[in-house]
């Protein structure tokens, strides 16, 4: 009985070990770096590529699940501040793998104005390593990736607070944009 007690134990231990160990060193793309070109359909079938928005800065959103609470705070932000994103010259696009008529439900029940792209395969959230793959479930994290007119990644956000996530970038592109006038 010890023994099988002592097994179980170590069981866990090796499992939650493996995990940390996991956890921490999960790859992630580099700020400098092309972003990966993607192309996705929106919730009309229309199909959007990364390099449709060159010379633009792009704000691209990885998030879990339409219509949650987390992830409809977070798109409410967007669709609020997006005049002011506008104004520096951002173009907001949220990801997830949701398919496209949830997101024509979405956008239709919140009134969103900006692009969301159907990575029903999670192929787009995996190259941007945000994606969670638990054999039957595929879930995007909820990272942002703030990229370029280049189509250089500028900053990655993988610590999102959905309270203030859209107010974070508007600094952010707001800092970067006057160190570059000046």
């Amino acid at each position: 009985m010890f023994i099988k007690i002592l097994f179980y134990v170590a069981v866990i231990l090796v499992a939650l070990i493996g995990y940390r160990h996991y956890a921490l060193k999960q790859p992630s793309l580099i700020i400098g770096e092309n972003a990966p070109e993607f192309t996705l359909p929106d919730k009309n079938g229309i199909q959007h590529s990364l390099s449709d928005y060159k010379g633009k800065y792009v704000v691209l959103y990885f998030y879990p699940k339409n219509d949650t609470p987390g992830c409809t705070k977070e798109a409410c932000s967007f669709r609020d501040d997006l005049s002011k994103l506008e104004q520096l010259n951002a173009k907001v696009i949220g990801i997830s793998v949701d398919s496209e008529a949830s997101h024509q439900k979405f956008a239709e029940k919140y009134h969103l104005p900006f692009t969301l792209l159907a990575d029903v395969d999670g192929h787009v959230a995996n190259a941007y390593y945000a994606l969670t793959n638990l054999i039957f479930i595929k879930i995007a994290k909820r990272y942002t990736f703030l990229i370029d007119p280049d189509s250089k990644l500028v900053k990655i956000y993988n610590n999102v607070d959905v309270s203030n996530h859209s107010q974070q970038i508007i600094d952010d592109l707001t800092n970067m944009q006057s160190v570059t006038k000046t």
